[in-house]
């Protein structure tokens, strides 16, 4: 991205986007019972008030009647409903992972197989958005956590840190080139989930070969065991290599999340919390409901100046149910430079 004379000013910034992650599936209703939402009415309650605070991107998971997370798509496609007739202006992003939480006891935290994910493409009705890994890496949720910071949950217990401190996200090529080109074909937008450098350079070779044709929306997750640490180095080098025309929202967890979401937001970037990310206030004190984190972002964007966007302008910024016919206009929409022509070295910049 450039980063011209006036970027810090709201009037030159997109509205803010904010993504609500309120449903948690690392967590057992006991380990937050006044947030955790179980029943379908419940779940479809928690969208509501997240909307009503500012949120307009629901990140979506599922949990069974007896509190677990739901890996049936039967489920997805149940809250789906729900959602979209109670606030139907919401953007509906489908976790990818399904749920990542262990089958039993003192298992490791799994995704599921890759045919089950793909069955993602199938949902109905359809979301807006399935959250897409690409690159296959370790996802060790503890790893820059402080011990305060899961004391007394279930991630605290032995089998609950084994689980998900030993969990590996599979994105294998075979993979991630279909589930993008089912998601495309259903009318689904991809919503990239970059953990490194590495993985946005994967897509941005998919783009340039046609396997991908579309906005190209995605989160920098910095959530450190395996993925970019929370800091302003890796935040810019980030920052450096994506197109002017990609939209990106900020990601960390625990108490990093404030202060990486205020650095996006400055920025004219956009942001996500929820008690899937953090659990607490910035001193620790006290916890912070998924409606409360959202409307603390809601009071700073407005000190900067910055207008939250409502649910249609959130779907106006990231160009929902848009895709692209051919490569170049791809790379044209997206601030991308042409792909190299002939012998020649190739354009840092666009042609004239």
């Amino acid at each position: 991205m450039n980063f011209l004379d006036g970027h810090l000013f709201p009037e030159n910034q997109d509205k803010l986007i904010i993504t609500a992650a309120p449903y948690g599936p690392e967590w057992i209703p006991s380990d937050y019972p006044e947030d955790i939402p179980v029943s379908m009415e419940d779940q479809i309650q928690k969208a509501v008030d997240c909307y009503n605070a500012g949120a307009t991107v629901l990140h979506l998971h599922v949990r069974e009647a007896d509190g677990s997370g739901s890996k049936r798509l039967s489920k997805f496609n149940e809250l789906i409903a729900g959602v979209r007739q109670a606030v139907p202006d919401m953007v509906i992003q489908v976790g990818g992972s399904i749920s990542f939480a262990p089958e039993s006891d003192g298992a490791i935290a799994k995704w599921l197989s890759d045919d089950t994910r793909h069955m993602l493409a199938e949902l109905s009705p359809k979301p807006d958005q399935v959250t897409v890994t690409v690159n296959t890496t370790q996802m060790n949720v503890l790893e820059h956590m402080d011990e305060r910071d899961f004391a007394g949950t279930s991630l605290g217990t032995p089998n609950g840190r084994r689980a998900f401190s030993e969990m590996v996200v599979p994105s294998n090529p075979a993979w991630f080139e279909e589930h993008i080109r089912r998601l495309s074909a259903a009318g689904i937008q991809s919503a990239f989930q970059f953990y490194n450098i590495n993985s946005y350079e994967t897509v941005e070779r998919l783009i340039r070969r046609g396997v991908y044709k579309g906005p190209l929306v995605m989160n920098w997750v910095a959530i450190s065991g395996g993925m970019d640490a929370p800091n302003i180095y890796n935040m810019a080098n980030f920052l450096r290599a994506i197109p002017d025309g990609a939209k990106l929202t900020v990601e960390s967890s625990m108490r990093n999340v404030l202060p990486i979401n205020m650095m996006g937001m400055s920025m004219g970037l956009h942001v996500r919390c929820g008690i899937e990310d953090n659990l607490w206030n910035q001193k620790r004190t006290g916890r912070m409901s998924t409606v409360e984190q959202i409307k603390q972002l809601v009071r700073v964007s407005n000190e900067m100046g910055r207008d939250v966007a409502n649910g249609k302008e959130a779907r106006e910024i990231l160009k929902i149910g848009v895709f692209y016919d051919t490569v170049e206009e791809t790379l044209a929409a997206n601030g991308y430079s042409p792909n190299r022509n002939g012998g020649n070295q190739g354009f840092l910049q666009k042609a004239a």
